[in-house]
């Protein structure tokens, strides 16, 4: 049978110190962690302190403290829907600067494409009254002028039709050379 430790003055035995070493380190460690409280001004000005996030309500400027001050307060995902509108003189964190950022960049695509649309109507409407011009100037040239009817039968267009055919083609000049 091993020999066991002598009781020394106190009455503690070696294992018994290592045992209450390691319990004592164990309730320091456990202990640590009360302390990574949040604080924050709730909607009556009063401190709150919590060692859970504050709710979605709760405005950045009013966190006065996190647990780990080097990463930001987004214990849970963020819906649009509970995002506040903070004022421009309030501090913005790392998550509502990346949203302002993408909202802007959003912005920015939507612009460009409609300038890109606009652009191209614009060269569409200029092409539509360069040809409008040139038929106007083939119609007033005094030439027979023949087409196709729907049976796909070639027609020369006598004065009536020549008259309804003007008429079109400076409707489309009206419109498209402004």
């Amino acid at each position: 049978m091993p020999a066991l430790s002598k009781p020394r003055a106190h009455g503690y035995t070696e294992p018994m110190k290592i045992h209450h070493a390691l319990l004592s380190l164990a309730l320091f460690g456990i202990c640590s962690t009360a302390f990574a409280q949040w604080q924050w001004l709730d909607a009556s000005g009063r401190k709150v302190f919590s060692d859970r996030a504050p709710p979605p309500e709760v405005s950045e400027a009013n966190i006065l403290k996190r647990p780990n001050a080097k990463a930001p307060a987004a214990a849970e995902p963020i819906a649009k829907e509970k995002i506040p509108a903070t004022p421009a003189s309030a501090p913005m964190g790392a998550l509502e600067k990346e949203l302002l950022a993408k909202k802007k960049q959003s912005a920015d695509e939507e612009a460009a494409k409609r300038r890109a649309d606009e652009e191209r109507n614009a060269k569409a409407k200029i092409e539509n009254c360069a040809r409008a011009k040139q038929a106007k100037a083939t119609v007033d040239s005094g030439m027979r002028i023949s087409r196709a009817n729907a049976a796909g039968q070639i027609e020369v267009l006598d004065e009536a039709a020549l008259a309804k055919e003007r008429a079109h083609i400076q409707s489309i000049i009206d419109s498209e050379c402004r």
